[in-house]
């Protein structure tokens, strides 16, 4: 009975038959390796991997480790236990039925391991695994064993065959000394099948991790944006607050104001009439006596008094304070300007200057280092190593080899132009120094169309740019240079891909009119 429980603790809970290459995974549980395989290849698309038993989960498809132990265990038991579905009996057990362990090929004979004890050793008798048919072990034309293997032809022989038959004066080798060159050859080749699966297991994990990352990130830009709304939102309600405030106290101001002048209009309208009535009298003693005609003429005063408090409310307190409204909604959008900088760590952006050093003596470079432009006077510079003799363009003094960066360049001034970077060992004369040979990559501008180039290759842009400006942006570590044409919305031309292997330079060409670097180089990372 425990002999029985023991066995079954050998069978994989997947097939449910005895283990096959027994691998384990982190949780303890052991599986066929093919089994557990197709079930994590169920589970791929998903992304959560777990264990068939215990359902221990996982976010990356786990690692298999081979049970060195269970693996002994298991061949232990297939060595020495006969295979009960083949229904092969021992040949000289004629009472009863008893499985037979091996056969042999001289007496034609099936074995069981007491009659295997007492067998002959002779070399001539060949044992073998039990099999149902013993002729594919015969050569099909002498009827005799096989022993032998040529090598010449890839058959396996009996001793006529390699005596007088085909296979005369062929090169041949025992089956035992074939089968281990074979088994040899089998382990090598197994061997490099696992380092392969072994790397691409790696190159799977890596993958899925970054593809982990990706999605972490586009996380976090949610969570940044969210968090952005709110900044925004709390904003928004400072402003209205303040607004509110000076609201109230204007409109208060000015409605006090407006309902002295009101009065004062009823005052004015009163005597007004008043006035219009003695103006319409035709007796002169009348109108002279009356008593309060200096009244009805005395309004200077108070006219400005009221004349001052009204210029006084529209000029220096009968508006909103838009500076410091201004004021604030800067502070505010500059602080979740910085919070978005710091998140993605973007540097403070620096200016890209052209080094005049290397500048063709053809071009002129403007005083602010920013501007290149084509002329038909030769500039009385140096000749020196570090300038280009032969094209007409120019390096920037700065150089990349470490994270990302973009900057922009205005070619709305010029039909014939190229922009792009290149390393500092790119030829300063000849043909091969021309932007976009193998040591640099660039966005072309001639005859009306625009191409991206390296290496001598053509890659055509269509429909042409849309916007006067163009970005270069480079991550020096996953060697990628992309270019932008900077409409709206943006628009991606090109990725360039290779393993960066010096620094970069900004680096420009024009034949005709100017060009500009327009905007300012920064370094940022997500």
């Amino acid at each position: 009975m425990a002999s029985a429980d023991l066995r079954q603790e050998l069978d994989c809970s997947i097939c449910l038959d005895i283990y096959t290459d027994p691998v384990n995974l982190s949780c303890g549980h052991s599986y066929c390796r093919v089994c557990i395989e197709r079930f994590l290849d169920t589970q791929g698309g998903s992304g959560n991997f777990s264990c068939p038993q215990c359902r221990k989960r996982s976010r990356s498809r786990p690692t298999l480790q081979r049970n060195i132990t269970l693996c002994n265990i298991v061949e232990t038991l297939r060595s020495t236990q006969p295979d009960k579905e083949t229904g092969i009996f021992c040949t000289y057990c004629i009472h009863s039925p008893v499985p037979a362990v091996k056969s042999c090929l001289m007496c034609e004979a099936y074995l069981c391991n007491d009659h295997l004890r007492v067998h002959s050793k002779a070399p001539e008798h060949v044992l073998t695994d039990p099999t149902t048919s013993m002729e594919n072990r015969k050569c099909s034309i002498h009827r005799e064993l096989i022993k032998y293997y040529c090598t010449e032809d890839s058959a396996c022989i009996c001793v006529s065959c390699r005596l007088d038959g085909e296979h005369q004066g062929h090169k041949v080798e025992t089956l035992d000394e074939a089968f281990e060159k074979k088994k040899q050859k089998l382990r090598n080749v197994l061997q490099k099948l696992m380092t392969e699966r072994e790397e691409t297991e790696k190159r799977v994990q890596s993958l899925q991790d970054r593809r982990r990352k990706v999605q972490e990130k586009s996380e976090r830009v949610t969570a940044l944006f969210i968090e952005l709304r709110r900044h925004l939102e709390d904003l928004e309600k400072r402003v209205r607050r303040n607004i509110s405030s000076q609201e109230e106290r204007i409109s208060l101001s000015l409605s006090d104001l407006i309902h002295q002048l009101e009065i004062k209009e009823e005052d004015l309208s009163r005597k007004m009439e008043d006035i219009k009535e003695l103006c319409n009298m035709t007796d002169p003693l009348t109108v002279l006596q009356e008593s309060d005609t200096g009244d009805l003429c005395d309004t200077e005063e108070g006219d400005n008094e009221d004349r001052e408090r009204h210029d006084r409310l529209l000029h220096d307190g009968g508006d909103l304070d838009v500076s410091g409204i201004s004021h604030t909604l800067h502070k505010g959008l500059s602080d979740m300007i910085k919070e978005v900088n710091v998140f993605f760590n973007i540097q403070e952006a620096s200016d890209i200057l052209l080094d005049v050093n290397t500048a063709h003596n053809n071009l002129q470079i403007s005083d602010d280092m920013k501007t290149v432009s084509w002329s038909d006077i030769k500039q009385n510079r140096p000749e020196t190593p570090e300038r280009f003799q032969y094209w007409p363009q120019v390096l920037s003094s700065q150089r990349f080899s470490l994270g990302r960066h973009y900057w922009e360049v205005d070619v709305r001034e010029s039909e014939h132009y190229r922009v792009g970077m290149c390393y500092p060992s790119i030829e300063r004369g000849g043909d091969q120094s021309l932007i976009g040979y193998n040591k640099s990559w660039g966005l072309r501008r001639s005859s009306g169309e625009c191409s991206l180039i390296h290496d001598n290759k053509l890659i055509r842009i269509s429909p042409d740019l849309s916007s006067n400006r163009v970005r270069i942006y480079v991550d020096y570590e996953a060697g990628q240079l992309s270019f932008y044409d900077l409409c709206d919305p943006i628009r991606h031309l090109h990725t360039f891909t290779t393993t960066f292997a010096e620094p970069l330079h900004a680096v420009l060409y024009v034949r005709k009119g100017h060009i500009k670097i327009s905007g300012r180089v920064r370094r940022f990372l997500l």
